[in-house]
């Protein structure tokens, strides 16, 4: 794992400087055509799956697992993938919302570009707010890599067979959209709504046990990153404007921590608490989570490759009888 963090510190390191990348023009084509309605996880999913059609020099399953050996063929994918994976998650969101896609600036950081794709409406003047760009580079970093995550871990597993990294890819974001996984990005913020105000809050506990945002599989505490993300809230409402489900958000949480229920299991929230209301303050679509993820899977899939112990993975079953009513 420790080789494994510092090929995501290079590889965060270089998105600074890294020209968020444009495409073929079939490739416009296809993302266009895909349905205005459809989830945008799905559609970035989608377009993901389609960049291996645009690189047969280095699919495996075309040229040979021997391909990846090279260090600049791995290179130049990451790269490749992490300097697209921006540029396609704004022109999904941006299609579901019925406007036409935002190419990318060559003057722009990588957190800029995605905040200009976002709000410039095609206005090259636009510039974001520097501010508001360090902290979604922040956020980047905060969500870059957890360990062997749900994503990551099918990012692998997929990767075990030899697939193109494309296709490995675009199992991760599957499973970044689930509500369980990076899905609580949006889910969070629909249940502060669904809660409405302060007054509600002990009510909607005791009936709802299973609050969005809170616990973690790793974490049996207070997740670290949740309390960065939190002061950073307070940061971009006094730029963006207070969002009014904050405050219900803080006193949730105070009441969920005495509570007997939350205390006993050790739940406590996580990352996507307040990144939910971070992301909506900045106009910031919650899929964009698998764009943060990207360089933490990315850097699993090549330390992967060279792990020389690396076999295609098949976990053992364990057949057991099916009981009936007596």
């Amino acid at each position: 794992m420790g080789i494994c963090l510092l090929r995501i510190s290079y590889l965060i390191g270089n998105l600074q400087s890294l020209s968020i990348q444009l495409f073929h023009k079939d490739y416009w084509i296809i993302i266009q055509s895909l349905p205005h309605d459809s989830h945008p996880i799905g559609s970035l999913a989608s377009a993901m799956s389609v960049l291996s059609l645009f690189h047969p020099d280095a699919n495996p399953s075309l040229n040979g697992l021997d391909i990846y050996k090279s260090t600049q063929v791995r290179d130049k994918q990451n790269f490749s993938i992490l300097g697209q994976a921006p540029t396609i998650a704004a022109a999904a969101f941006l299609k579901t919302a019925g406007k036409p896609p935002v190419l990318p600036l060559s003057n722009l950081s990588y957190a800029e570009n995605l905040l200009y794709m976002m709000e410039s409406m095609e206005n090259k003047s636009y510039k974001p707010n520097p501010r508001l760009s360090q902290v979604l580079d922040i956020i980047f970093i905060l969500h870059a890599e957890h360990e062997m995550n749900c994503s990551t871990a099918a990012a692998r597993h997929l990767a075990s067979s030899g697939v193109d990294v494309s296709t490995a890819i675009t199992g991760a974001v599957g499973a970044i959209g689930g509500p369980l996984h990076g899905g609580a990005t949006k889910t969070f913020p629909q249940m502060l709504l669904e809660i409405g105000t302060v007054e509600n809050i002990p009510e909607f506990i005791e009936e709802q046990r299973t609050l969005s945002g809170f616990g973690q599989r790793i974490y049996k505490n207070y997740d670290p990153r949740a309390r960065v993300v939190k002061r950073l809230a307070e940061e971009v409402f006094s730029i963006a404007g207070k969002d009014p489900l904050f405050e219900v958000a803080v006193a949730l949480e105070k009441t969920a921590l005495s509570d007997e229920y939350f205390v006993k299991r050790k739940l406590y929230p996580n990352v996507d608490f307040y990144c939910g209301l971070v992301y909506r303050a900045m106009g910031v679509p919650p899929h964009f989570t698998a764009v943060a993820r990207m360089a933490g899977v990315l850097a699993h899939w090549r330390e992967s490759l060279d792990d020389p112990d690396t076999k295609i993975m098949r976990p053992q079953q364990v057949k057991i009888d099916s009981l009936t009513d007596q």
